[in-house]
């Protein structure tokens, strides 16, 4: 039998002066997984049907846009990326300002709790929201039940770069018009899915109109770019977490490899690592069943 999961509409948190749309599914008083995004990317980017089957496991999620994409807050500091100088100067340890930093939207995120009147949630990051959901736990780690780190990094700079083609996708300038928008979408999914998902590409379409019509802020991405920089390597923070911790990574991820993953979790204290064979940068249909048991099976898990 089928569990009808209730979803409610797009709302809005005003969290410290910034304003966070978010939305849920399931019961309210079901234990929280708050979901959190990646770099560039909407809160639209966790499909409906993958939170509504997470949350068919016994649990209330909160998705949301960050700062600077979708519907929330948008700021208007002037960046010029020179992505070659930055990555240097990530190597060498230096200081790289930027108008905020990953800490700051991991506040963002603790305020949606705050808003939200929840005590301790399971965080769930992809990716940059990988990065804020350890930002999180290092910062805020009496707000987490549980931590899971999902294609994502330490900040180490020395770990594998990108492949030619990720690197491509990463560093290229998004296009403003709907179609070309459309189909530079299905490109860079074509890209980071690696392989074919039939399913996923029958779906690009859709879920490029609905992020278009959601709004582009391609400075926002650079902002939100230049805080992943300015955070720098979270390796002795991470090193000293005692947050129950899983990290899933794809086994052909080309834009943050299985190394990052590997590493993730042989640094943080006792933490789990999950390696989904096929996956690469992204969540294809096929391979839901596999995530979604791995990160319901961990929230559900009695505290050590």
């Amino acid at each position: 039998m089928q569990v009808e999961i209730t979803k409610t509409p797009e709302q809005i948190a005003d969290v410290g002066g910034v304003k966070l749309c978010y939305d849920s599914f399931g019961d309210p008083a079901a234990p929280t997984i708050l979901l959190v995004m990646g770099l560039g990317a909407p809160m639209t980017a966790w499909d409906e049907r993958f939170c509504g089957a997470l949350a068919a496991r016994g649990f209330r999620v909160v998705r949301f846009d960050n700062r600077d994409i979708g519907r929330s807050s948008r700021f208007d500091a002037p960046v010029n990326l020179d992505f070659a100088d930055l990555m240097l100067r990530r190597m060498r340890g230096e200081r790289i300002d930027a108008p905020y930093t990953l800490r700051d939207m991991a506040a963002d995120a603790v305020g949606l709790l705050d808003h939200l009147g929840i005590a301790r949630a399971h965080v769930v990051g992809a990716s940059m929201g990988g990065m804020i959901a350890q930002e999180m736990a290092i910062h805020f780690p009496d707000r987490l039940a549980t931590l899971a780190s999902v294609m994502s990094s330490t900040g180490n700079p020395t770990l594998p770069p990108p492949t030619p083609e990720a690197a491509a996708v990463l560093f290229s300038t998004p296009p403003t018009t709907r179609e070309a928008f459309i189909e530079n979408f299905a490109r860079t999914w074509r890209v980071l899915r690696v392989g074919s998902f039939p399913e996923d590409e029958a779906s690009d379409r859709a879920r490029a109109e609905l992020a278009f019509a959601r709004g582009l802020n391609p400075m926002g991405v650079a902002r939100q770019m230049l805080a992943i920089f300015a955070s720098g390597d979270r390796r002795p923070q991470l090193a000293r977490l005692r947050v129950p911790t899983l990290v899933v990574h794809g086994d052909v991820d080309p834009l943050v490899r299985l190394a990052a993953g590997e590493e993730t979790a042989r640094i943080i204290p006792g933490a789990r690592l999950v390696v989904v064979r096929g996956m690469g940068h992204a969540f294809p249909i096929t391979l839901w069943p596999p995530v979604i048991d791995a990160l319901a099976r961990h929230a559900a898990a009695p505290a050590a």
